[in-house]
């Protein structure tokens, strides 16, 4: 059986740590018998020979912008098998002005509600809400999210704009605050996958931070999200 190939994409907004955030996977990988290669822009998006011999693209790249040449060379190998996933902004903030790519991902982080606003000082804590990642029925039988149950964190809560192609395994929602501009709870999707032709998407919402990254079950989730995305032999 011929090595699997992942490709790692980073880059974009220093914030999230791109560096370090995908070095915390690259053993998972190299245990679970990928050949990875890493690069540090989407230029490589372009080269479809490159693509069409790649099992596994792990992008993390905050905003950032993308040419179209690149998001259709990324959606073409996704649709004919390459799998495709990310957490956090490094892939559901991407490329905010590609609406090609939010249409391969099909969810669009919107914001991060904050605390009332005495509480704030000026830090990214400001961002950091105590919330949970509840597992709907299909992610408690699904192999991203099975055997894992509802995550408490102290974080950024993303409220995500999606539709309804995407299959969600966790939600988390948004309380109506006093001073907040929104009348009752909105509950987001925070852990999704997405079929698009032969290839699979996966998204994880939580990821702001490495500590986010190293909860034992955020990290399980995007090891096994990087395992059931990878090429299938039908996608072969």
């Amino acid at each position: 059986m011929a090595q699997r190939r992942a490709l790692v994409v980073r880059g974009g907004w220093e914030g999230h740590e791109p560096v370090r955030a995908t070095e915390l996977f690259l053993p998972f990988l190299e245990r679970s018998g990928y050949a990875v290669r890493i690069e540090e822009s989407t230029d490589v998006y372009a080269d479809a020979d490159e693509l069409a011999a790649t099992d596994l693209v792990v992008q993390c790249v905050t905003m950032s912008q993308i040419t179209p040449e690149q998001v259709a060379g990324l959606s073409a190998a996704v649709a004919a098998g390459t799998g495709f996933t990310g957490w956090h902004g490094g892939i559901v903030d991407s490329f905010r002005m590609s609406s090609d790519y939010l249409h391969l991902v099909g969810g669009q982080f919107a914001t991060h509600p904050g605390k009332e606003p005495c509480e704030r000082h000026g830090g990214a804590e400001d961002n950091f809400l105590p919330h949970t990642i509840r597992l709907t029925d299909l992610g408690r039988e699904h192999p991203v999210t099975a055997g894992i149950g509802d995550v408490e964190l102290v974080t950024e809560q993303y409220w995500v704009l999606h539709d309804d192609l995407i299959d969600v395994l966790a939600t988390t929602t948004h309380p109506a605050r006093p001073w907040q501009p929104w009348h009752r709870p909105v509950t987001s999707p925070a852990i999704w996958t997405r079929r698009w032709g032969a290839g699979r998407v996966v998204v994880t919402t939580p990821g702001h931070s490495l500590d986010v990254l190293e909860h034992p079950s955020i990290r399980t989730v995007i090891e096994r999200g990087m395992v059931w995305a990878t090429r299938t032999a039908s996608a072969s």
